[in-house]
């Protein structure tokens, strides 16, 4: 398209919006995805219409309504022609509004006999994705290839009736879907597969040509709000040789039947002349009907047609889209994360609607709340909308939300449209702008300007700390590194070992997922421990993150062909996801002498696993994490004198700006750490050098070399292979007072005290002696045998940064130690919270 040519037309549209949408006067409108704005000539020309003509109810003899019913029949022609539709071959039913039709359509086929199948689009809206729950059969395709090869799949000739659904635009990012669906479905597919088009979104701004029946969908909804403001009204154009799928509808309202008998017999007679007579129960919404009729006109009076409306919206959604992504922040990171289908190109009208969704980064690249986005554009007099635009397909796969984190998020609280729109460092939605036959360059130049104004850092941060270039060049060539990070999903069962290269979420209370779950015996309540139940380390989770579950697998002496030797624990914390709404009782635990408040699991298979593993009548039970609606556990244990006696040199330091739960402590004070069920720390540190040692020690003596996995630590520190031998120092772990491991900092809280379950062996379950008697002999002070360090993670202070929003670390992490007395040491910490 030429340029001058679309400012022409849009210095046109900017003159008629001055005396037909008084309404936008000091505001701009960017919400027209939702409904666009109705003329001022509109609501003038219908008023005088229903000043002038007496409307009657249709279902009479009388002149009044004989108009009405001749109106309506000249409006739904009108509509038709609209569409370049054949009356021939098609027909309209008036419905409520897109949803109201969809419905219709959903309602006809599940009273078939034999059910039907449902397929339908991952772009579709809520109110596709609805026909769903009435179908036998239901598959969401997650992408145009997916349903190419459908379409193109050699099949048997279907008995059942299916149905396949997407809409023509997607109301999320507006990215427009191949009509040609519809006729290739036609062509290739045997048996009776119909096709229902959500084309609500696409004709809000552009033509929908229905000239060719056999392109056709067999059935198309709308809401004509969304075309012209008004009136409150919706179609569905049925395909004549599709109508046939209305015959065993069972349902009939008043105006759809000739005759009904319901005293001494049951039965009744429908009208059969025309398919809308059948399908339009009740009072037709007459006065909407008539405004249509005004709308038609006045659309094309305004805006010429919707070809027209079409080019001018794509050149203003062109322009919105360039000016978005080209917002950056001073230090060159993008302000705006834009969600663009791949297959979609601004500028053009056949893939690309006036949509623009997208998300707003800091300048420290993490998430603005869009909550936040939204208030500040309120009180600018921006309307737009954010959240989950109901489109769940659409909005999860762009974000990169799997299912399980979906439902996890609503168990922590999160609703469309709540201040809850960042949760583990992604956002729970998205922004939404969208633009209409009223929209000017204006309003897109106005709309990039308040972002730029208010969300684009032009100059660095004013907050500049000593942990700025450590975040942006973190300490390389480091002598340590992470070795490996071990998660216990299960309290005192076997370790899971997280993948080298995958970033690892830390929370409040510890490494994501870590100990969450445990096994509590059926009779006391107390939880299960190896100290009691060595096989319990045969008992091996794995988070599987993709599938959304804890997999449990029994494994060595444990294993039985009698019984199931695996099972599934949904990692969502919401009960709908069993088959007993009753997922759990609320019920308190002892944990290493803690009573804790826990969620048990009331399924008799999941109890009943365990129960035979190990031979004594338990329950799994899980406690709920900080984002689940409830508080962490606060151990007493935390005031154990061994977490005391590192810090008896001089009183703990005060971390100015911290967290109450950061705030140091000073000594016969306890400490008071958010943990879920460690027993008295967030965090496990080892370093491998000192376990060198301790194995240089056993094996000197006969005994067998100990493995990492016996001391169930979280992260194992070693010396970076690269250094020159002898390089390893042992036991420097005694005098680390703060840990940076990649950029997140920890803080070391006391050594940890050991007990004789470090001589269970993890992959066999049997007991040894060692590593517990060596230890003894070396690792004893004032009376306690220590091994590996406690610690906890250290929040940072710049919220924005998505070091912030999500600290992650991973295997291969440098690390860099700080003691006490290190030279910088408090000014960083000090940076780290203020």
């Amino acid at each position: 398209m030429k340029e001058d040519n679309r400012i022409g037309y849009d210095k046109a549209v900017e003159e008629l919006r001055l005396r037909e949408y008084p309404m936008l006067q000091g505001t701009t409108y960017l919400d027209h995805a939702g409904t666009t704005l109705y003329a001022k000539s509109l609501i003038e020309r219908f008023s005088a219409d229903m000043m002038t003509n007496l409307y009657g109810n249709p279902h009479s003899a009388s002149s009044s309504s004989q108009l009405t019913t001749r109106r309506i029949e000249d409006i739904r022609l009108r509509l038709l022609g609209l569409f370049n539709a054949d009356p021939e071959e098609f027909d309209v039913v008036f419905v409520a509004n897109a949803t109201a039709g969809i419905k219709l359509v959903m309602e006809a086929f599940r009273d078939q006999r034999e059910g039907y199948w449902y397929g339908y689009h991952r772009d579709a809206h809520t109110s596709l994705i609805g026909v769903r729950e009435a179908a036998a059969q239901h598959r969401c395709y997650t992408s145009d290839a997916e349903v190419n090869d459908w379409i193109e799949e050699s099949d048997n000739e279907a008995m059942t009736p299916a149905l396949f659904a997407y809409p023509a635009q997607s109301n999320m990012n507006g990215r427009r879907l191949p009509l040609c669906w519809s006729r290739r479905i036609r062509t290739n597919k045997k048996g009776p597969v119909y096709t229902l088009l959500d084309a609500a979104a696409l004709v809000s701004t552009s033509p929908l040509d229905l000239r060719d029946p056999d392109s056709a969908p067999d059935f198309t909804v709308m809401s004509l709000y969304k075309m012209f403001g008004f009136p409150d009204l919706g179609a569905l154009i049925v395909r004549q040789s599709a109508s046939s799928i209305f015959d065993k509808r069972r349902y009939f309202g008043g105006g759809t039947v000739e005759m009904v008998v319901c005293l001494q017999e049951q039965w009744h007679v429908k009208k059969t002349d025309m398919l809308h007579e059948r399908l339009e129960d009740g009072t037709l919404p007459i006065h909407s009907i008539m405004a249509l009729d005004a709308a038609i006109s006045i659309h094309k009076e305004l805006y010429l047609s919707l070809s027209e409306t079409s080019k001018h919206t794509t050149f203003l959604a062109t322009k919105m889209y360039e000016g978005l992504s080209a917002l950056q922040h001073g230090n060159g990171g993008n302000a705006c994360q834009v969600y663009k289908d791949p297959a979609a190109t601004y500028g053009d009208s056949c893939t690309q609607g006036p949509v623009v969704a997208f998300n707003l980064r800091t300048q420290c690249g993490g998430w603005v709340s869009n909550a936040e986005v939204e208030k500040l554009a309120a009180v600018k007099s921006f309307q737009l909308r954010s959240g989950g635009l109901c489109n769940p397909g659409g909005v999860a796969s762009s974000l990169g939300l799997v299912p399980w984190e979906m439902r996890e998020n609503f168990s922590a609280g999160q609703r469309c449209g709540n201040d809850n729109d960042i949760i583990r460092a992604k956002p729970t939605g998205m922004i939404r702008v969208s633009l209409g036959p009223m929209s000017t360059l204006q309003d897109v130049t106005s709309f990039v300007n308040f972002v730029r104004e208010f969300f684009v850092q032009d100059a660095p941060s004013a907050i500049v700390s000593p942990v700025t270039s450590l975040e942006v060049e973190p300490p390389t060539p480091s002598r340590l590194y992470v070795e490996n990070l071990s998660i216990y999903p299960i309290k005192s069962c076997a370790a899971f070992s997280v993948p080298p290269g995958e970033a690892w979420e830390v929370r409040r209370e510890g490494l994501a997922w870590d100990r969450e779950w445990c096994l509590v015996h059926q009779g006391t309540g107390a939880a299960l421990s190896q100290k009691r139940y060595p096989k319990m380390a045969l008992i091996r989770p794995s988070l599987e993150l993709e599938e959304g579950v804890l997999r449990v697998r029994l494994t060595g002496s444990l294993r039985d062909s009698t019984f199931t030797n695996e099972i599934a624990i949904p990692l969502s914390a919401d009960p709908r996801l069993f088959t007993n709404n009753a997922a759990y009782r609320e019920a308190s635990a002892k944990v290493c002498g803690d009573v804790i408040q826990a969620r048990t699991y009331t399924s008799s298979q999941v109890s009943a696993f365990f129960t035979q593993a190990l031979g004594v009548a338990c329950h799994l039970a899980r406690f709920p994490a900080v984002g689940n609606g409830s508080g962490p556990v606060v151990s007493s244990r935390h005031a154990k004198s061994h977490l005391q006696k590192k810090h008896q040199k001089a009183g703990r330091m005060q971390i100015p700006g911290a967290f109450p739960e950061t705030t140091a402590h000073v000594p016969g004070t306890a400490v008071s750490k958010p943990i879920l069920l460690s027993n008295e720390s967030p965090i496990l540190t080892i370093s491998r050098s000192s376990l060198n040692r301790l194995n240089e020690l056993i094996k000197a003596e006969g005994g067998k070399a100990a493995q990492a996995e016996v001391f169930r630590a979280n992260i194992v520190v070693a010396e970076n292979p690269h250094y020159p031998p002898g390089s390893e120092k042992p036991y420097a772990e005694d005098d680390w007072r703060y840990l940076q491991v990649g950029q997140q900092y920890f803080e070391l809280l006391g050594p940890c005290r050991r007990c004789q379950m470090v001589c269970v062996d993890q992959q066999t379950a049997e007991r040894n002696q060692e590593p517990f008697v060596t230890l003894s002999k070396t690792r004893r002070f004032d009376g306690r045998v220590y091994f590996g360090e406690h610690s906890c993670h250290l929040p940072m202070a710049n919220a924005s940064s998505p070091l912030v929003q999500s600290p992650t670390i991973m295997v291969g992490d440098p690390v860099r130690p700080f003691l006490e007395d290190d030279v910088g040491c408090n000014e960083i910490l000090h940076a780290l919270v203020t």
